[in-house]
């Protein structure tokens, strides 16, 4: 968040809490409907005192004392402030008992009446505590708005940790996936060259419109799934460009894939893994690639013939295990995954719920 956007927040805010303060202020002066003009100077005291405690209280007492558990010192200082403030009015602003009394009454009777009446100049013991439920009043409500302030803005800061970690999680696990991808591709190119065949210009350009979406499209959070799966049609043609026996490589896509979303690279390294696993000695592929969409459902299949004499321990896991744990992370309660590893196929079934709108970072 920019300066100016925390300055138009903090002017917001100024303003509310004028305007709410300003409500509380005018409606207490309702008790002086019948006679505006004799409005006693306790009533501007009790407000602006109540005021210098709400935000005392606010800004310094909870955060630094009552949230630190420091008790002690909290109620020490609370207790103290009331009773100051209360002995300042007392003293100084509230009327005697016999001056109490209504305006109207005063102008009809006369002043000395109510003298004569109540001479009594010793205020009753409640009157006396009054003003200090008040004070009570408005630190408990100080506190509590400063309390659930904070556990709103810790979960808040949480949720903004979490976001971070979430995405410098999947930054991290996308650029694993790139070199593991142009490391594949780049061998499939070098076995077209080394038999000198005059499918490598097709080949590098079929890389190259690669390289581009990887580049320039996967920047957002989500990708079209038209181009996704353009992508993937790109891959499985340069895939073609090097095997001696294509027969055995099916893709079949069904559905409609526009206006649909999804994480971009999520699909590749099940199919990159098909291929290697699937590619026989000869340069024969058995793979079946299917993809069905229904509604905001996608449905992704890839099955490979296994073959035993294709080792690779130290880097056989790192596609899958990628990709599980980018979905874990961006669709935890939004895709179904069932990995099957007999002796002769290997499958993965991916059920994936799409987005609708496209999500960007910012």
């Amino acid at each position: 968040m920019d300066l100016a956007s925390n300055q138009y927040n903090y002017r917001n805010t100024i303003a509310l809490h004028a305007i709410i303060w300003a409500f509380f202020i005018v409606t207490s002066l309702v008790q002086f409907y019948e006679s505006p003009f004799k409005i006693n100077s306790d009533f501007f005291a009790q407000w602006i005192t109540a005021i210098v405690l709400f935000y005392l209280n606010y800004t310094y007492l909870v955060p630094e004392l009552l949230l630190q558990k420091r008790y002690f010192k909290y109620f020490l200082f609370t207790i103290s402030i009331i009773a100051f403030f209360t002995s300042v009015r007392m003293i100084y602003f509230i009327q005697d008992f016999h001056e109490m009394a209504s305006p109207r009454l005063i102008d009809a009777y006369g002043k000395e009446f109510f003298i004569k009446k109540m001479p009594m100049r010793k205020r009753p013991f409640f009157m006396s505590v009054a003003p200090s439920f008040f004070y009570f009043l408005i630190l408990t409500i100080s506190g509590i708005i400063k309390i659930l302030s904070e556990y709103y803005n810790n979960q808040q800061n949480k949720l903004i940790a979490e976001a971070q970690r979430t995405t410098t999680e999947l930054i991290y696990l996308r650029k694993q996936t790139n070199p593991h991808f142009l490391f594949n591709t780049l061998n499939s190119i070098y076995s077209l060259a080394h038999k000198k065949s005059d499918l490598v210009p097709d080949a590098i350009v079929t890389l190259s419109e690669l390289m581009r979406y990887m580049l320039y499209e996967t920047d957002n959070k989500t990708v079209s799934l038209e181009k996704e799966i353009n992508y993937i049609k790109n891959y499985i043609d340069l895939q073609k460009l090097r095997l001696n026996n294509i027969e055995n490589i099916y893709l079949n896509i069904h559905g409609e894939t526009k206006n649909k979303f999804i994480e971009p690279l999520l699909l590749i390294s099940f199919i990159e893994n098909a291929f290697k696993y699937g590619t026989d000695y000869k340069g024969t592929a058995h793979v079946k690639i299917v993809i069905n969409t229904d509604g905001n459902k996608l449905d992704f299949f890839v099955q490979n013939k296994v073959e035993k004499y294709v080792t690779d321990p130290d880097n056989s896991g790192i596609g899958n295990s990628n990709i599980e744990n980018r979905l874990k992370l961006i669709y935890p309660d939004a895709h179904e995954l069932y990995i099957s590893d007999t002796a002769d196929l290997y499958s993965v079934h991916l059920i994936l719920k799409l987005d609708q709108i496209q999500n960007t970072i910012n």
